[in-house]
């Protein structure tokens, strides 16, 4: 458990993959407050955690008490993110979370690949 104390609000925070992802909960999303998520990690052990990491955004920005638009940016396309996003996007709205998908693909070398660009 995190020792008591304020949050720390960041522009840009990368959410943790692998089994590392296993740690992001409420409370972390209680104590990290963003204006941009990642969920980077396409692999199979993120997909298992990614719904409740999910969730967990959504019950802990409820909580946060003051309106801050959020964005979340997944790096790789995911059924559960799907789902997710059709089945709690009224909620997204609520809270002011938006779930940035990526049309443009960049071209570097001999490799393309989606990309989207932040701002702040």
């Amino acid at each position: 458990a995190a020792p008591p104390g304020p949050p720390i609000y960041v522009d840009l925070a990368y959410l943790p993959g692998s089994w590392s992802a296993r740690t992001v909960d409420e409370e972390f999303f209680r104590r990290i407050r963003s204006l941009c998520y990642v969920v980077s990690g396409d692999d199979h052990l993120k997909e298992g955690v990614l719904r409740p990491l999910l969730d967990a955004l959504l019950t802990a920005k409820h909580q946060w008490g003051i309106d801050i638009q959020v964005t979340l940016i997944p790096t790789f396309d995911s059924l559960v993110m799907h789902e997710w996003y059709q089945e709690t996007h009224d909620r997204q709205q609520e809270l002011g979370i938006t779930v940035l998908g990526s049309n443009s693909t960049v071209a570097m070398q001999d490799e393309t690949f989606p990309a989207c660009k932040v701002e702040f």
